[in-house]
């Protein structure tokens, strides 16, 4: 069967934040000239540096993957980053944009680098478009508050616990999802029971601290939820941070069920207890602070 042609977005989009919507939007939009809309990216997990920085990622691949689907990409090509850093810029739009993509149209940042060592840039792209018949658009970085929304800034602001400001720039709300995992289960000895999700090994990890959540379950059900994201210093010498969660108002057992949780608030940072009853305490008082925002 022949692949159709393709409008194909270019980037790392290891966050699908709002500037990295705006190149995507642009490969979708040719729906409207018989294109089909798609993406070319890496495993995240497979780049462990990013213009000399070691990368913590935004999003494992996974979540990656559905948050460009729900952006309108229908097909996504994601080599792992070994196999193409080698790579010069002539074979990179040969064996990936014309022979396995059939791209026509080619949607990038200015910044947009490719190739062995990033030697390849946005003029070398549109003069290899001139052999393999595809066009470029260069599409134009977005700003907020008079600075370029970048993944290196929200991961910054994640750092810093500022998840309001950081979900503004993402245009969703940061998430973590996950099998439900079993844990210590203090949780029901002291009436609060949790869910667990772990983070990936190279994953960025907000500041650690409670956050006011929501929390989306494979029945479709949504609930409102307290997330502890941390190391649980009170009752545990762990040093693996995990994002444990509260429902509100549920009852029933989830583990081995997939879920989805949105941070929404930063409600303070992580603290250590002087006992279980101090800390008994403070997660009833974050539960009474998430009831108030959610009856605003």
């Amino acid at each position: 069967m022949l692949q159709p042609a393709s409008a194909v977005a270019l980037g790392l989009f290891d966050g699908v934040h709002i500037g990295h919507r705006a190149v995507l939007a642009a490969a979708v939009a040719c729906q409207a000239d018989g294109l089909t809309p798609a993406a070319f990216t890496m495993q995240t997990t497979s780049v462990r540096i990013k213009r000399g920085e070691p990368l913590r990622y935004l999003y494992p691949d996974d979540t990656k993957q559905q948050l460009l689907t729900a952006a309108g990409i229908q097909t996504v090509v994601s080599p792992p980053f070994p196999e193409i850093a080698a790579m010069d810029g002539e074979t990179f739009c040969r064996v990936y944009l014309h022979d396995q993509m059939h791209a026509k149209k080619l949607f990038c940042g200015r910044d947009f680098r490719f190739g062995n060592r990033a030697a390849w840039g946005v003029a070398d792209l549109a003069a290899f478009g001139e052999t393999f018949d595809f066009t470029v658009e260069l599409i134009d970085a977005v700003e907020q508050d008079g600075a370029v929304i970048s993944s290196s800034r929200i991961r910054q602001l994640l750092l810093d616990g500022k998840i309001q400001l950081a979900n503004r720039l993402l245009g969703t709300p940061y998430q973590i999802s996950g099998i439900i995992q079993h844990g210590a289960a203090l949780g029901r000895t002291i009436q609060f029971p949790t869910i667990n999700l772990s983070f990936a090994p190279e994953q960025l990890v907000p500041l650690y601290g409670v956050y006011r959540a929501k929390v989306y379950l494979k029945d479709g059900s949504v609930w409102n939820g307290v997330t502890n994201i941390g190391t649980k210093p009170t009752v545990s010498n762990a040093c693996i941070p995990v994002a444990e969660t509260h429902l509100l108002g549920f009852q029933g057992d989830l583990y081995g069920q997939f879920c989805r949780i949105e941070l929404l608030d930063f409600l303070r940072k992580e603290q250590k207890f002087s006992g279980l009853d101090e800390l008994k305490a403070a997660i009833a008082d974050n539960i009474r602070t998430v009831q108030a925002a959610c009856k605003q």
